[in-house]
């Protein structure tokens, strides 16, 4: 009795095995701190502890199941932190960045559900001179086109569908519900396609937002829009904001040169502001492992204009670390302030950033 127990319990223990081999979960994370100079930080000069720089503060968790036949579930839950304070990026939010579940398949594609990002960010914003040059503090005034990963950005209760690689081309749409726990309390929905050739790359979003949170006083030192007044850094809420681009690179040998536009067209009450920048860049690999990278955007909203100038200077002591000194030059016309996102409003319409650091990838 006892060997046909053991002859019967062999054979599952080896497809329990088997099935374990094939599912995975990997833990990863960034960290980023450094230091930088501010000409003109609220009236004053400033020497700053900066954080997030080269890439976004997190860790996560992702994981794979192979069900058989091409089928497999997959998660991710990921959180922002601060590595200078220790603190989290959304106060009550864990996961603030991303956290979902769902199912692939090789011959179509995969359809998640939770929190995540829209196609701005996930097909636009890698074209950006903020993530090309690996400078948060080089994305466009209050991110509000959303080409980076923080508010407004993150939306809760959505599904999303990115199709597999059809001969270069991948496309998606998601759809997000009209829960309030994001900075999208109606409706939302987001499409994106994307094409890759040998050195050529492609992309194009459209999303719109009902009910939608924007940093328009912190992120752009505006202290009125649209009739609101933004004093004392109260946020705005848009009716409806409808967010378009399209953008482009092309490596070439040791460069990269890069190129995009949006437009957002903001909505309240019958008033209609649009949101357009122009951003471009070229990336030059001097050496195997020193890389300097200078890009330029403009943007304007409401009859003002912001103009920002990045030079970036990389060096990767392996593939995991990477030492950083960027310079940033922003200037504002018509009555704006200059305000480089993350650092802060200066008194003028001027304002002139170094950030040095050390990022590290596990």
């Amino acid at each position: 009795m006892k060997k046909q127990l053991l002859l019967i319990a062999f054979p599952l223990l080896g497809i329990a095995s088997g099935a374990h081999a094939q599912s995975s979960v990997t833990l990863y994370g960034s960290l980023d701190a450094g230091v930088g100079y501010v000409s003109n930080l609220h009236g004053g000069r400033a020497f700053i502890a900066e954080q997030g720089t080269y890439q976004a503060d997190r860790w996560g968790l992702t994981g794979v199941e192979d069900l058989g036949g091409g089928l497999k579930t997959v998660f991710k839950l990921e959180a922002g932190f601060s590595t200078t304070s220790g603190a989290m990026s959304s106060t009550g939010t864990l996961f603030n960045r991303q956290a979902y579940v769902g199912l692939s398949d090789s011959r179509f594609g995969t359809v998640t559900l939770g929190r995540q990002t829209d196609f701005h960010f996930e097909m636009l914003g890698p074209l950006s001179t903020a993530q090309t040059l690996g400078d948060f503090s080089a994305f466009h005034p209050g991110n509000v086109d959303g080409l980076g990963n923080t508010v407004p950005v993150e939306l809760s209760n959505t599904v999303k569908f990115r199709s597999r690689n059809f001969a270069g081309v991948t496309f998606g749409a998601m759809y997000g519900f009209t829960n309030t726990t994001s900075s999208t309390a109606g409706r939302s929905f987001s499409l994106g396609a994307t094409y890759a050739n040998g050195p050529a790359t492609l992309a194009a979003a459209y999303s719109e937002y009902h009910d939608r949170t924007l940093n328009l006083a912190g992120g752009l030192g505006l202290t009125s829009f649209e009739g609101v007044n933004l004093a004392g850094g109260a946020p705005f809420v848009a009716n409806s904001v409808t967010n378009a681009g399209i953008g482009g690179s092309y490596q070439l040998r040791r460069i990269l040169v890069h190129a995009l536009i949006t437009q957002v067209r903001i909505e309240r009450q019958g008033q209609r502001e649009n949101y357009r920048t122009a951003d471009g860049g070229i990336n030059f690999q001097l050496t195997p492992a020193y890389q300097i990278d200078t890009g330029a955007w403009t943007t304007s909203l409401a009859g003002k204009r912001w103009t920002q100038v990045t030079v970036a200077n990389v060096y990767a002591l392996s593939r995991q670390t990477q030492l950083y000194v960027d310079l940033m030059l922003e200037q504002a016309s018509s009555g704006a302030v200059a305000n480089t996102l993350g650092i802060g409003a200066s008194s003028s319409n001027r304002q002139t950033v170094v950030l040095a650091g050390v990022h590290h990838l596990f």
